[in-house]
């Protein structure tokens, strides 16, 4: 098992700072398969994540923060004034032209994604690839379809279990035991395939994790095949949690198994976490209401997860 970096659960406030010690990692990792960039690229854009090299001020400082509070409150169009802004009084701000690209891409303001995209292509060439890389698996996501029917993968294929809360007797509730049967399915179909049950949110002293595994090994899943991913608090950090283990294990892709409405998000994720996901296995429960595109409205908290696997800090 991968060593643990933090036992405090993420939260898109600390994130950056659990983070800080993989995120080299994770964004090295994720770039080489989202984008085809040199290998100085890569390193790049892993240091400029990491430990960001740009100069900043506190006055823009200030927006950038307020800009990603209006984002978390769902008020795109005021993330966005706060962006302009910024942009306006330093044009080489990589982290906000990043941001200001993707939610204008959200908001269909192509005008506004490409100039943002051709400052920063000049600003910051490997910020920019990584960015277009998250665009793509927006579309990715996106364009995935729910489906009950397992995948059938071998063993260079991961299955990630998303998780759910738990009662307070620390057994799974009704959704989290959809999820789990969904992933059984596909433990069968895939028997060589290693298994990834990923969530903390403990309730009397067991985390998700915990419990995911012993409701899979109750039904003849060997442990020897499962890893318990067990610190993750969010999508976000189950996507980057699971990408480590998977990357540790040699895994080279990944069947994402939740439930209906939550697949887009975590298919997204674990593409930008730098895992191609080959699989979307999930429940039965709304499934014919999950079938169409999101809409719009739909696709915001995809977007927020994106930025956030993407590892665009939060506040700085």
């Amino acid at each position: 098992m991968p060593q643990s970096v933090s036992s405090d659960p993420i939260t898109y406030e600390n994130q950056l700072h659990v983070w800080k010690g993989v995120a080299v990692v994770h964004i090295r990792r994720g770039l080489q398969y989202l984008v085809a960039i040199s290998a100085a690229a890569v390193v790049s854009v892993a240091g400029f994540i990491g430990s960001p090299a740009q100069a900043t001020t506190p006055e823009t400082n200030a927006l950038y923060n307020s800009a990603q509070r209006h984002f978390t409150d769902g008020d795109s169009a005021a993330g966005r004034a706060d962006l302009r802004e910024l942009i306006g009084r330093d044009p080489a701000d990589a982290q906000a032209l990043s941001l200001q690209a993707i939610w204008s891409n959200y908001d269909n303001d192509i005008p506004a994604r490409d100039d943002a995209m051709g400052r920063l292509r000049v600003v910051d060439p490997g910020l920019a690839a990584g960015t277009d890389g998250v665009f793509r698996a927006i579309g990715a996501g996106v364009a995935t379809l729910p489906n009950p029917l397992p995948a059938l993968v071998g063993p260079q294929t991961g299955i990630v279990v998303f998780g759910f809360g738990l009662l307070p007797d620390g057994t799974p509730r009704p959704e989290l035991v959809d999820r789990l049967t969904a992933a059984w399915l596909q433990a069968i179909a895939s028997p060589a395939s290693p298994i990834v049950v990923s969530g903390n949110n403990p309730s009397n002293g067991i985390t998700e994790a915990e419990a995911m595994r012993n409701w899979l090994v109750g039904r003849g899943i060997p442990a020897s095949r499962i890893y318990v991913e067990n610190r993750a608090g969010s999508t976000v950090a189950n996507a980057l949690y699971s990408a480590e283990i998977l990357h540790d294990i040699g895994a080279t892709s990944a069947v994402a198994v939740t439930s209906p409405n939550h697949i887009r998000r975590a298919v997204t994720d674990l593409y930008i976490a730098g895992i191609p996901v080959v699989g979307a296995t999930t429940s039965l429960d709304q499934l014919v209401s999950q079938l169409p595109p999101p809409d719009r409205a739909a696709q915001y908290s995809i977007y927020l997860d994106a930025t956030r696997t993407f590892q665009l800090p939060v506040t700085r």
